[in-house]
């Protein structure tokens, strides 16, 4: 029989804190440890905090829908400030039909073309910043290399890429409830959502690119030339955003564990499991909502209609009873079922070009340095919708300087 509300755990938690943000393992464990969902009283949402009920969630679209929003705000109560995303805030049947188009442009037989220019060109800019022996890993390497490379991919110019990074903060950013990081992005919506919307469309793609392929969908009457320029948008945060701050906080974590990185330098072809395994141990998106299109349940525990679920992605990825030494960084892991992309219908699509691309990068730079070693504070980003760094000097000691 389901519990009512009133009968279930009540929490001051709030996710949204920066330095709760910084540091939220403890609470997390805690949270497992007192039920498998929690109401949080400063927003009045649920919590999810354990890994099975997460991933029940995950795959019931049905009775938790993405259509109320990825973030706090519920799209069933209040509009958003941009069109949703018609890859990521909608359930089928659009959802069928717009992941089927971008599962098609990002199809492994695609991600291969890519791989051999993604090597290359992080090999590259990994030579450059090894050579100068200290550099910023967050701005010039993890936010560097996805600007570098896949917009080339989707078919976008050169010009004004660094709107790229302040449009994937805004997302984020808007993601909890807002704060002065969030409102000073706002001032600049104006202007970098139309050179986004200029971006994203069809006579501003390369041909042959993956944005040029969305809309030969639009041609072919899958999908409409609006919901196509809408899914490019969507690449967007597919290829970029997501994956600039997975790779900083993968670098990051290899960095403060030596003895990894010195396992990842001595078999850089761990690269991909490294990746995977930083994302279990400390996820760059770390929980992400789901909202209720009806009265439901979760584990026994009655939800009202129209309410807003945290799927604590992070926590659920730290499950003692999932993973044996879960709070324990070990990049030789069998790490097959983390919760890092999500799962379910709705598991980013693009997934598979965040781990092309950090492999890309991680291979490289293990070929090359024995040891990193942190020089200054690890800044973080005040995003409520990332844990994601924004500064992280670092000094690396090469191969050949250790013999």
């Amino acid at each position: 029989m389901a519990t009512h509300a009133l009968d279930h755990v009540r929490s001051d938690f709030d996710p949204f804190d920066a330095n709760t943000r910084r540091d939220p393992y403890l609470t997390y464990q805690r949270l497992r440890g007192v039920g498998p969902v929690v109401r949080l009283t400063k927003y009045d949402i649920w919590a999810v905090p354990r890994y099975a009920e997460i991933k029940a969630v995950f795959a019931d679209h049905t009775n938790f829908s993405n259509a109320g929003g990825s973030g706090v705000v519920n799209y069933f109560k209040q509009a958003p400030w941009r069109p949703p995303s018609i890859i990521l805030e909608v359930d089928p049947p659009m959802h069928t039909r717009t992941r089927k188009v971008l599962a098609r442009v990002l199809s492994p037989g695609a991600m291969r073309l890519l791989a051999d220019e993604f090597k290359r060109k992080a090999v590259t800019l990994i030579d450059e910043l090894v050579d100068k022996g200290s550099f910023d890993a967050i701005r010039d390497l993890a936010e560097v290399f996805p600007i570098s490379v896949f917009p080339d991919a989707l078919g976008i110019d050169q010009e004004g890429r660094e709107n790229f990074l302040t449009y994937g903060a805004m997302v984020f950013a808007g993601f909890g409830p807002e704060n002065g990081y969030f409102r000073e992005l706002m001032k600049q919506a104006p202007r970098v959502l139309a050179w986004i919307e200029a971006k994203c469309r069809r006579e501003a793609l390369a041909p042959g690119s993956f944005g040029a392929q969305v809309y030969e969908a639009a041609d072919a009457g899958e999908i409409t030339l609006e919901e196509a320029a809408l899914l490019v948008r969507s690449l967007l945060s597919a290829g970029l955003d997501t994956t600039i701050s997975a790779i900083g906080m993968a670098l990051y974590n290899l960095a403060r564990h030596p003895k990894q990185w010195a396992i990842l330098a001595a078999d850089p072809t761990l690269a991909r499991s490294a990746f995977d395994e930083t994302l279990r141990y400390d996820s760059s998106a770390p929980y992400v909502f789901r909202t209720t299109p009806h009265e439901t349940e979760i584990a026994g525990v009655r939800i009202g209609r129209h309410e807003k679920v945290l799927l604590l992605v992070a926590s659920g990825n730290r499950d003692e009873t999932r993973w044996e030494r879960p709070d324990e960084l070990d990049i030789t892991r069998r790490v097959a079922g983390h919760l890092g992309f999500g799962t379910g219908i709705h598991g980013c699509v693009g997934q598979m070009v965040s781990r092309l691309e950090a492999e890309a990068v991680l291979a490289a730079l293990a070929a090359r340095v024995a040891s990193i070693e942190i020089t200054g504070d690890a800044i973080y980003r005040d995003s409520s919708g990332l844990r994601a760094l924004s500064s992280l000097p670092v000094r690396v000691t090469t191969k050949q300087e250790r013999r």
